[in-house]
């Protein structure tokens, strides 16, 4: 018995351990909650005033203390921020009809009637001074939002919608103030750097001066021999001996010697020097 009690006690912890986890986590991801944390995060402060489409996601809200306006949707994962001199009015739209307006340099357009019977929307439409992003719509109320449990009545959504027609009304008519001119910043004078010294020029090497010719001419050509002698120092006449020229080997003769001494043959008497029969 003390088993299955202590079993059931420890379900019994669980589930409320789970339960509350549950709540704290709905509780967190609300809506308005996670809208206003968003807003909260891009005004850089808690707004002063604050409007929420429930069922879309969708808010706005604005920070006199920063002087910034900041729209919001897919419960605060994007949102837009402006500066509150921005803002150029603001329509109420019923059933896409505009019932009620208050725009800057316009006298305010109040709203005729609250709530129409078979009305089957209402919505307010921010109106910026931004040419990327130049207006905002919030759903304040729509056909089927009255099967939703926390969702306002058309007249609720219309009185809302009006109260912040004043407060558009108000922060329109409020003097803007004077938007300084943008500062052109001068050029700063460039001072120019002192210029660097020249590198000290290289040697320059000349080239030696060629031999000097013995015997110039205009012409190049070889001098006679009568200039030759007119040019040196010691006259015709050179101070060394001259070479003597190469002795020459004698010429091979062209006839054979015959020495007186050498014997000549005998002749035969009997040789004639004919022959007798002719």
């Amino acid at each position: 018995m003390s088993e299955l009690a202590r079993l059931l006690l420890l379900v019994a912890i669980a589930g409320s351990a789970v339960t509350f986890l549950g709540s704290a986590a709905i509780w967190f991801n609300d809506e308005e909650r996670s809208l206003r944390r968003a807003l909260r995060n891009v005004l850089k402060g808690d707004p002063e005033a604050i409007i929420v489409a429930r069922g879309r996601g969708r808010g706005a809200g604005f920070s006199f203390a920063t002087g910034l306006a900041a729209v919001a949707w897919d419960k605060g994962a994007w949102c837009l921020i402006y500066r509150i001199d921005e803002l150029m009015g603001a329509e109420l739209l019923i059933d896409g009809h505009v019932t009620g307006r208050a725009f800057r340099s316009e006298p305010r357009r109040p709203v005729d009637h609250v709530a129409p019977a078979g009305v089957q929307r209402v919505s307010l439409r921010l109106i910026f001074d931004d040419p990327r992003h130049p207006d905002f719509e919030l759903d304040l109320w729509q056909s089927g939002d009255e099967q939703r449990r926390d969702s306002p009545a058309p007249a609720d959504a219309v009185q809302e919608a009006n109260r912040w027609l004043a407060r558009c009304e108000a922060i329109v008519r409020r003097p803007q103030p004077p938007r300084a001119a943008p500062q052109v910043q001068a050029p700063a004078s460039v001072v120019a750097a002192p210029p660097e010294p020249a590198p000290a020029p290289a040697p320059v090497r000349r080239a030696a001066p060629p031999p000097p010719l013995l015997f110039p001419d205009d012409d190049d050509r070889e001098p006679a021999d009568d200039d030759l002698g007119d040019d040196l120092p010691f006259g015709d006449d050179p101070p060394w001996a001259p070479d003597p020229p190469p002795r020459q080997a004698p010429p091979a003769p062209t006839y054979r010697p015959v020495s007186k001494a050498t014997p000549r043959p005998e002749t035969r008497q009997d040789e004639l020097p004919f022959d007798l029969d002719d």
